[in-house]
């Protein structure tokens, strides 16, 4: 006999027969997560514990866009018959080129730990070194007197210097902090200091150019003076360059010319169209630019009047153009800059950061000052650039790395090698 079917009650729907939204739910938390790390990381990318580290990256950053504009204006005519009438803006694209090569070297070396920098100080040191050597070699080139130069390939050299300069301000600052405590010795001082910064040092004489040298060797002085050494110990030292600089000047010709006619004060008719022709054109340039200026590219001084005025005199472009008030804007800039670095080299107590910092200081701004002193007829034409101004690829990369260097340490509140409460080293001592 057939049953009868039973109507069952209807099972309620759980988990195992409900669309299973979990795994999507899922998928969507891990993308947002990924998503929120991706921005923590960009954020953790520009973040800094200092106030130093906006100061100085914010000052670097204004310093080359003004750079880039001066550049273009200075050069445009130039430019334009250099390249037969076609085109204004040939160095003003490559000083660009520089730029977006230096300014991301800059932040990538911020990031870098102070633990890199002093673990490769010899390997950075070594690289520069070589790189100056090739200017003997069959790639070296001769500009304005100085063999200073490599050409790497059509269209592309480098003046291996500029990378010197940044390499012997980080070996300073790992021998000096790793010497701290000999350093009332001087032959703990002079062994390794005197032969690795006179081999550096020397390649640079050797290729004639005198202000670089010099900047070298304001960049070694203060490198010590940060480090605590005492005055005493640079008396010799001192004694040996006032002697050696007046010789090395005197190895050129073209040098001897160019300091003659200064201590004569330009005053000789027959230096006019030879020595003293820069000299006064870039007097005349800041002389004409009155306190507001003629205007943003209505100099006239870069119709051929002017020799490298994109470069060494872009500072008499400057004050010709944007006049007195642009002149002091960009006084009042590198000020800022320094007082960036003096701002890190007070709160820290780790040596190597003090002493790296201000070798960087005084390099910058102490090029800065003597690019400014050439202008204005203080000193005798060096062919040294303005900081983040002037044309010219090396010194702009080298600098925005070198300051770079300077972000990293910015970063860190306090390095852990001193701590806050260790007292402070001294700076300079007299005895």
């Amino acid at each position: 006999m057939a049953t009868k079917p039973t109507s069952l009650p209807r099972r309620r729907p759980t988990e195992s027969t409900r669309p299973r939204d979990d795994d999507g739910a899922a998928r969507s938390a891990g993308h947002d997560a990924r998503q929120a790390a991706a921005v923590v990381a960009v954020k953790k990318l520009f973040a800094a514990e200092t106030g130093s580290f906006f100061l100085i990256l914010g000052t670097t950053l204004f310093m080359v866009v003004l750079g880039l504009v001066m550049v273009l204006s200075s050069s445009s005519v130039e430019q334009y018959i250099a390249s037969r009438h076609t085109s204004f803006f040939g160095a003003f694209v490559r000083q660009s080129m520089y730029a977006a090569i230096g300014v991301p070297l800059m932040l990538i070396a911020s990031r870098l730990p102070v633990s890199f920098y002093r673990r490769y100080a010899w390997h950075i040191l070594g690289a520069a070194v070589f790189l100056q050597l090739l200017v003997f070699s069959p790639l070296g080139y001769e500009v304005g007197g100085n063999r200073n130069w490599i050409q790497l390939g059509e269209g592309f050299s480098a003046q291996p210097s500029e990378a010197v300069k940044l390499a012997l301000a980080i070996w300073l600052g790992m021998i000096l902090a790793v010497k701290r405590d000999l350093l009332d010795d001087w032959k703990h001082l002079a062994i390794p200091l005197v032969p690795v910064v006179g081999v550096a040092v020397g390649l640079v004489v050797l290729g004639g150019d005198l202000g670089t040298t010099m900047v070298m060797l304001l960049l070694v002085f203060a490198a010590v003076w940060f480090a605590g050494v005492r005055l005493r110990y640079l008396a010799v030292p001192v004694l040996f360059l006032a002697a050696a600089i007046p010789l090395i000047a005197s190895g050129s010709a073209s040098r001897n010319e160019r300091i003659a006619a200064w201590m004569s004060g330009c005053t000789d008719s027959s230096d006019y169209q030879a020595a003293c022709w820069q000299t006064l054109h870039g007097t005349w340039a800041l002389a004409s630019g009155g306190l507001f200026g003629v205007g943003l590219g209505n100099s006239k001084s870069k119709w051929s009047w002017l020799p490298e005025a994109d470069n060494d005199f872009i500072f008499a472009i400057i004050g010709e153009e944007l006049g007195l008030i642009g002149a002091i804007v960009v006084l009042a800039l590198f000020v800022v800059l320094a007082v960036g670095f003096v701002k890190i080299i007070r709160r820290t107590n780790d040596p190597f950061v003090r002493v790296v910092t201000g070798a960087v200081t005084a390099w910058i701004i102490g090029q800065a000052l003597i690019n400014i002193a050439v202008v204005l007829g203080l000193l005798p034409v060096l062919g040294v650039p303005l900081p983040l101004i002037s044309a010219g690829g090396s010194a702009l990369i080298v600098t925005l790395a070198a300051i770079g260097v300077v972000l990293s340490f910015a970063r860190r509140a306090e390095e852990p090698l001193a701590g806050r409460g260790a007292p402070r080293q001294r700076v300079g001592s007299l005895r």
